[in-house]
């Protein structure tokens, strides 16, 4: 499988500043992936719950941590549906919404 792409995992968390006031903290990890768009009858399901899939991305399991940000060509998107696939492969299902631009939460 070619996984020839590059995606950033990213992790967001709370944490107390110096001043005690809690505030966002963003770590991320580049990883390797495999792109696709996601199928005709995935992108119309998700539209029927809401949703607004845009893009499959295939990568090893192990790298995964259950991030539930992705950056991909310097757009975020957010992590709605994971699928284990086989060979200890993972396909994260992502859609473009709000809350996923800045550190906000993309829940």
């Amino acid at each position: 499988m070619d996984r020839s792409d590059i995606i950033d995992l990213i992790n967001q968390t709370m944490a107390k500043n110096e001043y005690g006031v809690w505030s966002p903290e963003e770590t991320k990890r580049t990883v390797f992936v495999k792109v696709d768009s996601v199928t005709a009858s995935e992108f119309f399901d998700g539209g029927r719950n809401g949703l607004n899939p845009e893009y499959r991305f295939t990568m090893f399991g192990g790298d995964y941590q259950g991030e539930k940000v992705v950056e991909y060509n310097g757009e975020r998107f957010a992590v709605y549906r994971t699928y284990k696939a086989k060979n200890d492969m993972i396909e994260l299902y992502v859609e473009r919404k709000g809350g996923t631009n800045g550190k906000e939460s993309p829940t």
